[in-house]
């Protein structure tokens, strides 16, 4: 199966993008667009075949991690959302996502950051969404959420045990 997600990087050193392209498609990366925003950063929008979500995100760590050993990886999406990215991504409106939010306060997930926008795991609203019903959750999109926050878990982890 196909799975479609993006890993973010800190840059160790500014780097000429045609090398660096080069060198991720030599240690497998050639099936991920190369962006680069902000300074110092990098993005990585991957369409990966796998077994499952795990396998894929795990291989294409272990790819970049060969080809920038010094890159820092920020972030494995989807996993941080708004309620847009929700509603996006099952097809409802935001307002939509807001009504079901505030009608079922006591079981929708609390949000991970609650403030001037608040974020949720991916993973958290689309498992509430399907065990509720009414709602399509394609079991690949809630598989790649669950490993997308598993990886940005341990690497808040690692973080912490420094």
């Amino acid at each position: 199966m196909e799975y479609q997600f993006t890993l973010k990087y800190q840059l160790a050193s500014d780097e000429d993008l045609e090398a660096l392209v080069e060198r991720l498609g030599a240690a497998g990366c050639d099936d991920a667009m190369v962006g680069l925003g902000q300074p110092g950063r990098l993005a990585l929008a991957f369409a990966r075949e796998a077994e499952s979500a795990q396998a894929a995100l795990n291989s294409a760590l272990a790819d970049v991690r060969q080809a920038l050993p010094g890159a820092q990886l920020i972030e494995a999406t989807p996993d941080l959302v708004g309620l847009t990215d929700v509603a996006q991504r099952v097809g409802v409106t935001r307002q939509n996502m807001r009504k079901l939010m505030l009608a079922h306060y006591r079981s929708f997930p609390p949000p991970v950051h609650d403030g001037g926008t608040a974020l949720w795991h991916l993973a958290d609203v689309l498992a509430w969404m399907q065990a509720r019903g009414g709602y399509p959750v394609a079991e690949p999109v809630l598989e790649l959420a669950q490993a997308a926050r598993r990886v940005n878990v341990c690497k808040a982890y690692e973080r912490l045990a420094l």
